[in-house]
């Protein structure tokens, strides 16, 4: 079991973000995962950015890109920006905000990390994900860089995924159901989908909608998440 890391509160911060940094304090992996890493550790790191921001004072949004629709896994599916860790990555801040100005010209100094949350194992890819909560505090716009890896980044507002008319659940050809939100465009599910919803109790944010809402998900192919809540991208064999 690991639980949530919060760093230093920087100035400036905006209030919308005390209730979610308080329970992170507090928050384990259980949280987010039934799922437990083997005994002794072991699997590959990886992280990935929630980055947090806002255009206008109380209106916090979050940063999601959509990969591209050529890619042998998760082809046009949304996610955090993020992937594995590098030999030269400090840390997992580090992986998380080097993997976010690859892939959508991020620039690093423009956003503050504030806390890690619990990792993630995933079973199939042998990967540990770190989810890294960060403050976005001097936006600026943002868009593809690898475009055989991403085809479009977008703002979702937090009013908009905790609008009870964007929450669904969908399932999986395998059998698999879990949280999704269907906004702009974008169908989020799996990973994401899993901890953009924890973290939208976390916060306080979250409204009443109804779960019994399902969306069958097209494609068989489609990555698997193996845990309650979603967990991070899980391919079928």
């Amino acid at each position: 079991m690991s639980r949530g890391v919060v760093l230093e509160r920087p100035d400036g911060l905006p209030d919308w973000f005390d209730p979610l940094l308080t329970r992170v304090a507090v928050c384990r992996t259980e949280d987010f995962t039934t799922l437990r890493a083997p005994i002794g550790g072991g699997g590959r790191a990886s992280a990935v950015l929630v980055l947090l921001g806002e255009d206008t004072p109380g209106e916090p949004d979050l940063l999601i890109l959509q990969r591209a629709a050529t890619m042998r896994n998760h082809a046009g599916q949304p996610a955090f920006p993020g992937g594995a860790t590098d030999p030269e990555d400090a840390d997992a801040p580090a992986t998380a905000l080097r993997e976010a100005s690859e892939e959508v010209g991020l620039d690093p100094s423009s956003a503050e990390v504030l806390a890690l949350l619990p990792d993630l194992w995933i079973p199939v890819s042998g990967f540990v994900v770190t989810p890294v909560l960060a403050w976005w505090r001097k936006p600026h716009p943002v868009y593809p860089l690898q475009a055989t890896e991403v085809a479009h980044v977008a703002r979702l507002p937090i009013s908009e995924l905790a609008d009870p008319e964007n929450r669904i659940r969908v399932r999986h050809p395998s059998g698999w159901v879990g949280p999704a939100f269907q906004i702009r465009g974008l169908l989020v599910w799996g990973f994401t989908a899993g901890v953009i919803s924890t973290l939208l109790d976390m916060a306080g944010w979250s409204r009443p909608w109804e779960p019994g809402r399902v969306v069958e998900l097209p494609g068989a192919a489609a990555p698997v998440p193996a845990a309650r809540g979603g967990a991070p991208d899980e391919v079928l064999p």
